[in-house]
């Protein structure tokens, strides 16, 4: 009873709290034990348990049941001010999620006797305002069955090494970073993928990755699993080693239509729709960029949300595109929607169709670039100034230029008032 009375101390006494499960008991012809009565009279008083899901809720206390699908041994650890303390972690599951509950000090102890499999009874709340984690404040083993999966991107506990050929999808320039000491290093981000799945990976030696262009399969050594909650991650260092390899690495994708509202995935289609760019400006002052566009595939459609650069990537209906690692939520107005930002991939597939030689006039629109003859339009790879006439080499792929070189074009007089001529014929008719 003390279990339950520990979601509602501070809206009843105790005494009154065993009185209230004492007469549920009664009204209830002794048909329900004291646990269930208890739990009746929390959700009377609007403490009801609810699914991993909600954890996301900004209440201040939770109760929740979950099925065991990761654990930690307890880890002694010294504080601050010099004492010691111990700390255990479980990864609980149910059909709608997966949290991190962290066991302190003496509840830690709880790790050594839940085994894999079992299904607990939590109360806990966020530590902070991070909703990812849930501190134990009470638990216990739970008579209940829950059947579940470990949702795409949720990750495990286990932080040993591991040896493993991977693809890189993504590598990011080397950047500068100050240390807890006020020194400064470098880091190079990246996103790579196996046949689990994708994950960031953090190099605490950028040279490690140095001359390996996205697209690279390489076997990586000694590659440390973070204990980050949002979705697989790992680090390197100079204890790890990196050599590029001929394994064959194949990243699944999931169907559109398995996509839930909850968890970080990987999806491919063909656009159905595009919205322009749309600026803002983020908290810290900057500009930023947001894009929305739709995909399809053979039986489903999916919105996503491009943010930041990646918003800025020239696309158009009927491109096929491959997303990496991007977090899947419920939309603002219903449906699932797809988000793609810092630490996504955004590809656009492009078939290499033939070479082309083309002039005319650039037109910079929001988000995309194209050059016209007057007749003729196509998307074009990079920057250029509006009004301006180049001539372009390069490939054609579908609607779109990708330049190989390209010069700047001064149009003669007598050009020039042809076409002022002819304007003027195409007004009158």
């Amino acid at each position: 009873m003390h279990f339950h009375y520990a979601l509602v101390d501070d809206l009843i006494s105790k005494e009154e709290f065993e009185r209230r499960v004492e007469k549920k008991i009664d009204d209830c012809g002794d048909l329900v034990d004291e646990p269930t009565a208890a739990m009746m009279v929390v959700g009377e008083l609007g403490r009801e348990h609810v699914k991993i899901r909600g954890l996301s809720a900004k209440s201040s206390l939770f109760s929740f049941f979950g099925k065991v699908l990761d654990k930690t041994e307890p880890k002694e650890f010294d504080r601050a001010d010099g004492e010691k303390g111990w700390v255990a972690t479980l990864l609980l599951g149910d059909e709608t999620g997966t949290t991190r509950v962290v066991l302190w000090d003496e509840k830690a102890g709880a790790a050594l006797d839940t085994a894999i499999g079992d299904v607990l009874e939590v109360i806990g709340r966020h530590p902070g305002k991070s909703t990812h984690e849930i501190y134990a404040l009470a638990l216990r083993k739970a008579g209940c069955e829950i059947t579940c999966t470990v949702p795409a991107g949720a990750g495990g506990l286990s932080t040993e090494p591991v040896e493993r050929d991977v693809v890189l999808l993504a590598v990011d320039p080397p950047r500068t970073f100050t240390k807890r000491d006020g020194s400064t290093g470098e880091m190079t981000e990246a996103v790579i993928g196996d046949r689990e799945g994708t994950a960031r990976l953090v190099s605490w030696a950028p040279a490690l990755l140095a001359g390996f262009p996205a697209g690279t399969t390489v076997h990586i050594v000694n590659m440390k699993p973070g204990n980050r909650p949002e979705g697989r991650n790992f680090s390197i260092d100079e204890k790890s080693s990196v050599a590029p390899t001929d394994a064959a690495v194949v990243v699944p994708f999931t169907p559109l239509h398995s996509v839930p509202d909850q968890g970080i995935y990987s999806v491919k289609g063909r656009v159905k729709l595009v919205q322009q760019p749309r600026s803002f400006t983020t908290r810290n002052g900057s500009q930023s960029w947001v894009r929305n566009i739709m995909i399809h595939d053979t039986d489903e459609e999916l919105r996503v949300v491009l943010w930041g650069e990646t918003a800025l990537i020239p696309v158009v209906a009927g491109d096929e595109v491959e997303i990496y690692h991007a977090t899947a939520k419920a939309g603002r107005f219903g449906g699932i929607e797809l988000g793609v930002g810092r630490g996504s991939v955004f590809r656009v597939l492009r078939e290499m169709v033939r070479p082309i030689e083309f002039s005319g006039t650039i037109i910079a629109c929001p988000g995309s670039v194209f050059i016209d003859n007057g007749s003729e339009r196509y998307l074009i790879e990079g920057t250029f100034v509006h009004g301006t006439e180049i001539k372009v080499r390069g490939i054609l792929s579908g609607s779109r230029i990708i330049p190989e070189q390209t010069e700047h074009v001064v149009p003669d007089a007598a050009t020039v008032l042809a076409d002022l001529r002819k304007f003027r014929e195409e007004l009158k008719s």
